[in-house]
């Protein structure tokens, strides 16, 4: 995929505690033509004991024009038809109750769907500016289009998201400037006019899981800002006799780095790579 990149990360004490399996892979193209990797997404499935969670991380249609939104929704049915996790026939692909592990995104248990959506504002870009001034996102989200999809149907019906109580994430003049695009007397010359949006966006699907911290970051990699979500969900364990396992600090973030990632940029911010780095080194 171009420009699409998941990264799972598990504590090594649930590693070394439960039993998980059946991690499998797919990646599905829905760019140019319908086929071509600038636009899709790459989903994980695994089950951790009796439950089984997939994570999706997506890149979908841009554009803000009247319609655009129909090309994204369009573009996640296609994941959702055309994502497939095939069974080996080995073992590993039943548990001890002999369920057979999902096929499909919504076989899973536990669905975490993330990335640079693109869904803009339904709202001409100075009212849109006026509320940003004014920080009432709550009357900004009611310009959303993926909320409307959301409440509407057109898209991921019965999802959930948490509420949105931050700033547009895009679009940024450059990615070291802290001023949306265009939208005024300092927009640079050539600059493209964008109505700022909260394009990277994070959603879940599934019963027995809370949502404890929704937020954006102030990370200068792009002209995107990366946004976070902390969660905590139950997973069932095979054995009647054993608790429930409560995992905690599921923290998907997205990133969208421009340049390179190999070291501290020339401005010294801290570049994917090095972040990385460091969370591991923390562990």
């Amino acid at each position: 995929m171009v420009g699409v990149f998941i990264s799972v990360w598990m504590n090594r004490k649930v590693l070394q505690k439960w039993r998980v399996s059946n991690v499998r892979v797919c990646s599905v193209a829905c760019g140019v033509m319908g086929y071509l990797g600038n636009k899709g997404s790459v989903a994980v499935s695994m089950s951790i004991e009796g439950t089984s969670l997939c994570f999706v991380a997506a890149h979908l249609a841009s554009g803000e024009k009247k319609g655009d939104e129909g090309r994204r929704n369009h573009q996640v049915a296609e994941i959702f038809r055309r994502t497939c996790f095939p069974r080996n026939t080995t073992k590993d692909d039943y548990d001890i109750n002999n369920h057979h592990h999902p096929l499909t995104i919504l076989g899973h248990d536990r669905i975490f769907w993330f990335g640079d959506l693109n869904y803009r504002l339904y709202l001409e870009d100075k009212h849109a500016r006026n509320l940003i001034r004014k920080q009432d996102w709550k009357g900004l989200h009611e310009f959303d289009q993926l909320q409307k999809e959301l409440e509407e149907g057109g898209v991921f019906e019965g999802w959930k998201e948490g509420n949105i109580e931050f700033a547009p994430t895009y679009k940024y003049s450059s990615s070291i400037s802290n001023r949306y695009c265009g939208g005024g007397l300092h927009t640079k010359s050539g600059e493209k006019q964008r109505t700022p949006a909260w394009c990277d966006r994070i959603l879940w699907y599934g019963k027995g899981i809370e949502q404890l911290h929704y937020t954006r970051s102030e990370i200068t990699f792009s002209d995107h800002r990366p946004v976070s979500a902390l969660f905590t969900t139950h997973i069932e364990i095979n054995s009647s006799a054993t608790p429930l396992l409560q995992l905690h600090k599921f923290q998907p973030t997205l990133l969208h780095p421009t340049h390179g990632v190999n070291k501290e940029d020339e401005d010294g911010n801290p570049t994917l790579l090095s972040l990385l780095t460091k969370d591991v080194q923390a562990c």
